[in-house]
C-alpha cells in the first residue's frame, strides 16, 4: 500500500514538472499559428485560434484592409469598410485625385473636380506650360500663352541661349546673339579653352593660347609631371623633370626604401642600401636567409 502511495505519489510530481513545458510548447505552437493566420489569411487554420486570437486576426485582416484601399490596391474589399472608414477612404481619394490633377497626372479625373477645383487645376497646368515655355523643356503649347506671357517666354529663351553659348553646350544658337553677347561669348570660349589646357583636360587648342596662357599650361603640365612621379604614377616622365627634382625624387625614394627595411613594412629592396643603413637594420627584419640559424 505504501509503495503504491508513493509512486502515485511520484508520478503527479513528475506530471507537475513536466505541465509546464507542455503549456509552453503549446503556447508556442499556438503564436506561430495566430502570426501565420496573420501572415496569409487564407491559409490559416482558424480552428486552434482562441477567442481572443480570433479577435486580434479580425483586427488585423481589417486594417490591412484599409490600408490596400487607402494604396489604391485591387486586394481592398470596400465592403468590409465601416462607414467612417468609407467617408475617410473617399476623402483621401478626392484629396490624391486633386493633387493628381494639379500636377498633372495621367491619373488624373477631371470630372470628379468641384469647380473651383477645376479652375485650381486649370491654373497650375497654365503656369507649367508657361514654365516649359521659358525652360524650352516639355510640351511647351505657344498659343495658350498671354501676348505679355510670349514676351517673356523669348527673353528667357534668349537669356537661356546666351548662357548656353557661354557654357559651350550644343543647343547654341550664334546667329541669335546680339554683338555685345557675341563678345561675352567669345571670351568665356577663350577663358574655357584656356582653363581646359592648364587642366590637361580635352578640347585644348593651344594655338589659341597668349604668349602667358602658353605659359602657364606648360608650368601646369610640369607640376602634374612632378606630382605624378612623386606618387609613383604610371604616366610620370622622368625625362621632363629638372635636376634638382631628379634629386629631391630619388632621395626621398631611398629614405622611403630604407624605412621599408627598417620597419618591415612596404617594399623594401636591401641591395639598395647604403652600409650604414644595411647595419641599422634589425635581424628581425631581415631575411630568413640572412638571420642566425638556432645553431649558431
Amino acid at each position: 500500500m505504501k509503495a503504491n502511495l508513493r509512486i502515485c505519489l511520484w508520478v503527479g510530481l513528475a506530471c507537475l514538472m513536466v505541465w509546464p513545458a507542455l503549456l509552453s510548447a503549446q503556447s508556442s505552437d499556438l503564436a506561430q499559428n495566430l502570426a501565420a493566420c496573420k501572415a496569409r489569411p487564407e491559409t490559416c487554420d482558424s480552428s486552434k485560434l482562441s477567442p481572443s486570437q480570433k479577435a486580434e486576426l479580425d483586427s488585423t485582416i481589417r486594417e490591412h484592409n484599409v490600408s490596400n484601399c487607402r494604396n489604391g490596391l485591387e486586394s481592398c474589399d470596400r465592403s468590409k469598410l465601416t462607414q467612417p472608414q468609407a467617408t475617410a477612404l473617399a476623402v483621401a481619394d478626392h484629396k490624391r485625385n486633386v493633387s493628381d490633377c494639379n500636377d498633372g497626372m495621367a491619373s488624373c479625373d477631371p470630372l470628379r473636380l468641384t469647380q473651383s477645383e477645376a479652375r485650381e487645376s486649370s491654373a497650375a497646368a497654365h503656369q507649367r506650360n508657361l514654365a516649359d515655355c521659358k525652360d524650352a523643356i516639355g510640351d511647351c503649347d505657344h498659343s495658350k500663352l498671354t501676348p505679355s506671357e510670349a514676351g517673356a517666354v523669348d527673353s528667357a529663351r534668349h537669356q537661356l541661349n546666351v548662357s548656353d553659348c557661354k557654357n559651350g553646350a550644343g543647343l547654341c544658337d550664334h546667329s541669335q546673339l546680339t554683338g555685345s553677347e557675341t563678345s561675352e561669348v567669345a571670351a568665356a570660349e577663350h577663358q574655357r579653352n584656356a582653363q581646359n589646357c592648364r587642366n590637361g583636360w580635352d578640347e585644348c587648342d593651344l594655338t589659341k593660347l597668349t604668349p602667358s596662357e602658353a605659359g602657364q599650361t606648360v608650368a601646369a603640365e610640369h607640376q602634374r609631371n612632378l606630382s605624378n612621379c612623386k606618387n609613383g604614377q604610371e604616366s610620370c616622365d622622368y625625362s621632363k623633370l629638372t635636376a634638382p627634382e631628379a634629386k629631391m625624387l630619388a632621395s626621398a625614394e631611398q629614405q622611403r626604401n630604407y624605412t621599408a627595411c627598417l620597419k618591415g613594412y612596404g617594399y623594401c629592396d636591401r641591395s639598395r642600401l647604403t652600409p650604414s643603413e644595411a647595419k641599422a637594420i634589425p635581424v628581425d627584419q631581415k631575411p630568413v636567409s640572412q638571420q642566425p640559424s638556432a645553431e649558431q
